[in-house]
């Protein structure tokens, strides 16, 4: 169901796409636009996993310097029948984490400094398994795509802007109510698609992570964590990068509590919800992937990776 959901979304975003297009220069406006969302598909599919991890400063770790975050991945990957993919950190006090990469073969995971100090390793696990159900589920591409055609109608749109409303263009078939149609509806309604792909995927992702790390209620500990952290700690590199917001297993922005159209995320309680009855019905939790240490500790010190500074732990608080 939600792959067909998704299809149906992602090709009404190639024909709005188009359709911008046509209200912009008619059938070479149209092909123009074509070619423009190729070009941008083609690069953002070689580059954007650079990208995204370029901008948040993500360091790749490994068995050396990050040993039990490391262990966790590799064994979810195993349960999963993944690839292993690389494995990132990044320096921030929200807890938070993003998978990216074209296909299971070339994928990466990241998560911040602040969720490896806020969440105990069970937790870590239960994130890292929804990271790895997006990677699997081949998520990450279509989120990309779907970014990208989502800011390639959002720069037709300014384009209209500019050059749409000359009068006497005759190229544009509707005039000037075409050229309001360029600027503001078609942009609004690629931003709601894009967001409206991206909730079709949480869903399905907590389902699957559930399945990869073996227990629902980790990751649904782990939800609540994230998003109270969410809520009070800033996230400054995606207040840059405010694209990117879909990317994260909470949205990072803000706190957001409701399902609606302006949302990047399903309501986390809705979330949680569904994986404690997940938990509750005919759910065969395996044999735990990973095992802590001491069962009783809630939080774990970030690895030496040279990221953790001590203005990088998150504050204590009523989300922690």
């Amino acid at each position: 169901m939600n792959l067909m959901r998704t299809a149906m979304l992602l090709a009404f975003m190639t024909a709005l796409f188009m359709f911008v297009g046509f209200l912009i220069g008619g059938r070479s406006g149209m092909m123009i636009a074509f070619l423009i969302a190729a070009g941008m598909n083609f690069f953002s599919y070689w580059n954007a996993d650079r990208m995204v991890l370029s901008a948040y400063r993500a360091q790749e770790v490994d068995e050396r310097n990050a040993p039990e975050f490391y262990r966790i991945v590799r064994d979810l990957a195993r349960n999963a029948g993944l690839p292993m993919p690389k494995v990132y950190l990044y320096d921030s006090p929200q807890p938070n984490a993003f998978a990216t990469g074209r296909n299971p073969e070339n994928a990466a995971v990241a998560a911040s400094t602040g969720l490896l100090s806020a969440l105990s390793p069970e937790e870590v696990a239960g994130v890292m398994a929804h990271e790895l159900a997006h990677v699997q589920n081949r998520d990450t591409l279509t989120m990309t795509i779907t970014a990208t055609l989502a800011g390639a109608i959002s720069m037709l749109g300014n384009f209209a802007f500019f050059f749409g409303g000359n009068r006497e263009n005759n190229n544009n078939p509707l005039g000037f109510v075409g050229v309001l149609v360029a600027m503001i509806v078609a942009p609004l309604a690629a931003m709601l698609v894009q967001m409206a792909i991206s909730r079709t995927r949480e869903y399905s992702a907590d389902r699957r992570g559930a399945e990869i790390c073996g227990n629902p209620l980790w990751l649904a500990s782990a939800l609540g964590k994230i998003a109270r952290g969410a809520a009070h700690v800033p996230n400054y590199d995606a207040e840059r990068n405010p694209a990117t917001a879909h990317m994260f297993i909470i949205n990072p922005l803000s706190g957001e509590r409701m399902d609606n159209l302006f949302s990047t995320h399903p309501a986390t309680e809705n979330r949680i919800a569904a994986l404690q009855e997940m938990a509750r019905g005919a759910f065969n939790v395996s044999t735990p992937p990973v095992r802590a240490a001491n069962p009783t500790r809630k939080s774990r010190s970030v690895p030496n990776t040279g990221l953790g500074r001590g203005d990088s732990q998150p504050p204590k608080g009523p989300w922690s």
